[in-house]
């Protein structure tokens, strides 16, 4: 295990000189902490005394309370430091100017979970927007993409499918700390603001979070633990089904089911229980909310044997045409809204790609599927790989 400092600690242990007597703004939430897990708001209000003017929470609220998607925070007043607290996941997910009059600098520490879908990159990405809009600065304290900084799956978003979980053409596992990806919405896309990044000390792209010294602290409610960051590029897609994720029980995305999945069928379907690095452990649960709320489900624990050749988005797309054409009496997409979005199915805003959904439900070949994105895959690493930060 490597000892590695978060943007946070470098920042506050060498803070730039930029930052001296001007008004700052935080967007966080509760896994915005040091190593020793004092907050950032606490440890910038020790720093830069009376300078720490505003906070900001991202999806989930300010504490990372709110547990499902479409559930807004309020604005409210920080109980600690008694100052305001903007939601960017309430009536606005766009900063307005009268948020942003309070502060010269906005900081944010936010952990990223290195998936397209995670809504945090994109209340950064209208961030940096407002910043240009208002004449603001925004300084990324850098974390670690907890699944690394090398493997990328998926296709790209496709324009037709842009929303709150997906603004730019990225991959579903897209391979960037948040810093990077900062650096590539503002240059590439061309937002364009005042932008700096502060770096990680010890960091490595072959690096998946347990290989760093850092503890993990849940970045969202149903993200318990670094394992259900490695499995979510892929399993977050039953949020578009029928089929429970696993909300309401105590392994949120390593487990899903329904009541109607029959797992032999499904093993028998997938000629096994094993996958590239990972194994099928058939389990029965009753989720304590959201679907199937109180109900005996069957279906899978994902358990991850090797984090290097386990494909995410591959392994679930697989899944889910098995349950598919062995459920097609009790299988439904789910219907919408999602994330703001009123009329196009949740499960092509979540992969971005209609094609996906009919390859589904025609049995078509996943990896013909998968090798059809490799040349887009192919482009993005090209220049992705203009804004890494890290070797």
């Amino acid at each position: 295990m490597t000892t590695v400092f978060s943007g946070l600690e470098h920042f506050i242990n060498s803070p730039p000189s930029f930052v001296q007597g001007k008004r700052l703004g935080l967007l966080c939430n509760p896994a915005s902490v040091d190593s020793n897990f004092n907050h950032a708001r606490q440890l910038i209000h020790e720093k830069f005394p009376g300078k720490l003017t505003a906070l900001y929470s991202p999806q989930h609220g300010f504490f990372s309370e709110k547990q499902d998607n479409m559930i807004e925070s309020e604005n409210m007043v920080d109980h600690v430091l008694g100052i305001q607290v903007f939601s960017l996941y309430g009536e606005t997910r766009i900063p307005t100017k009268e948020m942003f009059e309070l502060i010269d600098v906005l900081l944010i520490d936010l952990q990223d979970v290195g998936t397209r879908v995670y809504t945090f990159i994109y209340t950064m990405s209208y961030c940096l927007e407002a910043a240009k809009r208002f004449g603001k600065k925004v300084v990324i304290l850098d974390r670690p993409n907890p699944i690394g900084g090398i493997a990328v799956e998926g296709n790209l978003l496709s324009s037709e499918y842009l929303s709150f979980v997906g603004r730019y053409p990225i991959p579903m596992r897209h391979g960037l700390t948040i810093g990077e990806l900062a650096k590539l919405f503002n240059m590439h896309f061309e937002i364009d603001c005042d932008l700096e990044v502060i770096l990680m000390k010890g960091w490595r792209r072959d690096m998946l979070f347990q290989d760093t010294s850092l503890l993990w602290i849940p970045p969202s409610p149903n993200l318990p633990n670094p394992v259900s960051a490695i499995v979510y590029p892929g399993q977050v897609i039953w949020e578009g089904t029928n089929v429970s994720e696993g909300r309401g029980t105590t392994q949120p995305f390593e487990i899903f089911g329904a009541p109607f999945i029959e797992c032999d069928r499904i093993i028998s379907l997938l000629g096994g229980n094993r996958l590239p690095g990972a194994i099928l452990r058939p389990v029965a649960f009753e989720p304590t909310s959201n679907k199937w709320q109180g109900e005996l489900c069957r279906g899978f624990q994902i358990h991850v044997t090797d984090p290097i050749k386990y494909k995410p988005y591959y392994s679930t797309l697989k899944l889910l045409q098995a349950v598919f054409q062995s459920c097609k009496n009790h299988f439904k997409w789910k219907l919408p809204p999602y994330e703001y979005e009123f009329e196009k199915y949740p499960v092509d805003l979540i992969t971005g790609y209609s094609a996906i959904r009919s390859a589904v439900e025609n049995n078509d070949n996943i990896e013909d599927i998968e090798e059809s994105w490799r040349a887009e895959i192919e482009e993005y690493l090209n220049i992705s790989s203009k804004y890494h930060l890290y070797g």
